[in-house]
């Protein structure tokens, strides 16, 4: 007989009087979420003819009262009814990481002086950018125009002195973003109730058996203080006949429920078992004048249920079995490479489950254990992309399809080239059949040269009269490839939001570019073309700014969209 119940968390009459049998449990297997972790435990006990309850004994305080779900089978009939969640005290014992506090506390000085340090490098970027917006007719003695054989060498120096200070400027944002991560990781792998004394949860179960009952029971509830992140590895190969990528998608658990997840069977969910369930009200909004905008609450969302895995799980399992079976009977006497164990996916219309291989144990103490999920090979293809603006090299980029049950989730993803590792990149959430596009290190066989060709401002001459700016680049890109070679340039023309600045490109001047906007960043354009081995191809950009001539400008670097 098996009975199902809910926790109900409703005390019923007498409950309080009822004979008690503690409940040993061990636990048998663990879901592990990106922000929490389902627990169930496996237990016996001898049921007395009657009322009665059975207790669970000294469970986290962090599980969620309303997870709680109770299974019972036994060789006799009996009943589940109430379940009572008791607060006792908990053992007078610090569980407090002093290592992780104190990796938390260097992380955070550290990123302290990181954005000092962005503060004052954008500083100065600014004041090279008023020194260039000055112009070199203006440079010489005195406030006098400099002699035009002299302009080359400002222009090369601004432009120098831009790409040194941008590249300080990116290097250390991506040191910051990087700590940032770090520090969010462990803080999410803090003991929720980590302070001496810290109180414990008791289960109370109530059971009805018209005779004594041998009864087995499962116990399941949701703990906060656990989670898995993902990481990868992408190995590209251009050295075959097709280039060719191999992508490891592997996960990093931690845990500090206050419990030991020894020898458990694990599984890991894509599906995020805290937070909203559903899309958030949207509220009718009202335009009046001099009001301040209405400041929207949002939510996150949470997918469905997770669907059955039996099927899938004895799939697996007999297919595990006839694979042991087939290399039993195989001898050979040339060694052959260690096989990586990789989980079975399991994956649905909302979710995506992967299936640890054999069991595992997963310390309390936060140290991450890492296990691999997924290993594939796709083929990849290959193209250069350039911002000589910012950078005058190119890179190396590989795109492929992802084309696994389960989507990639956002995470960081260590890239190696031909064998050697180039550095850590990032990809978002990349769902089945999406394109993914990574970037593998700076291509040395193609050139870059960027150089500004004329800058030329007016000045008013009686009030009221509009100045105008313009501006000339020319980039070359050369490819000291055997083979053709796929190459994007991008590079950026000041847009305005204010009627009374006017931005025109030069067509006469300007090669067409391939997209005049790139996707959603505004005054972003590529050019896009296949280059020749040994070929060069040059790219001139060229427009003019107007404006009233009583006004002065600024030019302000706007933030991506989405970051």
């Amino acid at each position: 007989m098996r009975s199902h119940i809910a926790a109900a968390l409703i005390l019923a009459p007498g409950l309080a009087s009822a004979a008690e049998t503690e409940l040993s449990s061990r636990i048998d297997r663990v879901t592990v979420f990106p922000d929490g972790a389902v627990v169930t435990r496996l237990g016996k006990a001898e049921l007395l003819q009657g009322a009665s309850q059975i207790v669970l004994r000294g469970l986290p305080a962090t599980i969620d009262p309303a997870s709680i779900r109770v299974e019972g089978k036994g060789d006799g009939t009996f009943s589940v009814g109430a379940v009572d969640v008791r607060v006792t005290p908990g053992d007078a014992r610090p569980v407090l990481d002093t290592v992780l506090e104190e990796k938390l506390r260097t992380l955070r000085d550290e990123k302290e002086k990181l954005s000092g340090q962005i503060g004052a490098i954008e500083a100065k970027r600014a004041t090279i950018e008023r020194f260039a917006q000055v112009g070199p007719d203006k440079l010489g003695p005195d406030g006098k125009a400099l002699p035009v054989a002299d302009w080359p060498a400002v222009f090369e120096a601004i432009g120098t002195a831009l790409v040194k200070v941008q590249d300080e400027l990116r290097g250390t944002r991506n040191r910051l973003s990087d700590v940032e991560a770090e520090i969010a990781s462990l803080e999410r792998a803090r003991p929720q109730a980590g302070r001496p004394g810290a109180p414990k949860r008791d289960v109370a179960i109530a059971i009805e058996a018209p005779q004594p009952v041998a009864a087995e029971f499962t116990v399941t509830y949701r703990v906060t203080g656990a989670n898995w992140t993902p990481t990868y590895e992408a190995r590209l190969t251009t050295t075959g006949e097709k280039p060719e990528i191999a992508l490891t998608r592997r996960a990093e658990i931690r845990q500090r429920t206050g419990e030991a997840w020894d020898d458990v069977a694990l599984s890991l969910s894509t599906t995020r078992s805290a937070g909203g369930t559903r899309a958030p009200e949207l509220t009718p909004m009202q335009v009046a004048f001099f009001e301040p905008p209405v400041v929207y609450e949002s939510r996150p969302r949470l997918g469905a249920a997770p669907a059955p895995m039996a099927a899938a799980r004895a799939k697996a399992e007999a297919e595990a079995t006839a694979d042991a079976l087939a290399k039993q009977s195989q001898r050979s006497a040339a060694p052959k490479p260690a096989e990586i164990q990789v989980a079975t996916i399991e994956a649905g219309a909302y979710q995506a489950n992967f299936q640890v291989p054999g069991r595992a144990s997963i310390p309390q103490d936060g140290s991450s254990k890492t296990v691999t999920l997924t290993q594939r090979k796709a083929e990849a293809t290959l193209s250069a992309r350039t911002v000589p603006e910012l950078e005058q090299k190119a890179y190396l980029e590989a795109g492929f399809v992802h084309e696994e049950e389960a989507p990639l989730l956002s995470g960081r993803v260590a890239l190696h080239r031909d064998g050697t590792y180039i550095g850590m990149g990032q990809f978002g959430l990349v769902a089945p059949g999406d394109k993914v596009e990574l970037g593998f290190g700076a291509d040395d066989r193609i050139k870059v040269s960027f150089a500004p060709v004329k800058r030329r401002e007016n000045e008013p001459s009686w009030l009221g009269q509009t100045r105008t700016d313009l501006r000339e680049f020319r980039t070359v890109v050369k490819s000291l490839h055997a083979k053709p070679v796929k190459i994007t340039v991008l590079e950026r023309i000041p847009f305005s939001e204010s009627s009374g600045i006017t931005v025109e490109t030069i067509a006469a001047q300007t090669t067409p570019p391939t997209e005049k906007q790139v996707g959603d960043r505004r005054g972003v354009a590529s050019w896009t073309f296949d280059l020749a081995g040994g070929a060069e191809k040059e790219i001139k950009l060229a427009y003019r700014i107007k404006w009233p001539g009583d006004r002065e400008l600024s030019y302000e670097e706007q933030p991506l969209p989405g970051r």
